[in-house]
């Protein structure tokens, strides 16, 4: 069974930038990969997807902010987030279609994301 693992999480002030990082078990090749957050007491939400051939979209109070890539070679994919406000603050999650066609997807444990002044 695929894990994914995130790391770079972290607190900091309104306009600093944080890099997440997700790394998978086995190969995303191919994969459709995704980074959403949970905010207190909000439903997960997506932020950024990347498709296989490295298309990404993002959610609208992120454009412009955060970029979403991949690294094939490496089995990972990132999320570079700037400028970030008290309204990025959640958990972070990342989130890999391993099994295209089924609901089943692959969920990472998460990483905290806290900013505040």
């Amino acid at each position: 069974q695929v894990q994914l693992e995130e790391s770079g999480g972290g607190s900091v002030q309104p306009g600093e930038s944080l890099s997440l990082a997700c790394v998978a078990s086995r190969s995303i090749v191919g994969i459709v990969m995704a980074w959403y957050r949970q905010a207190p007491g909000k439903q997960r939400e997506l932020v950024a997807r990347i498709t296989r051939g490295g298309i990404t979209d993002y959610l609208e109070s992120v454009k412009g902010r955060f970029t979403i890539d991949r690294d094939n070679a490496y089995r990972k994919i990132t999320l570079e987030m700037n400028n970030l406000k008290p309204e990025d603050t959640g958990v972070y999650y990342c989130q890999g279609d391993f099994v295209p066609g089924s609901p089943t997807v692959t969920w990472g444990q998460g990483t905290q994301v806290t900013v505040s002044d």
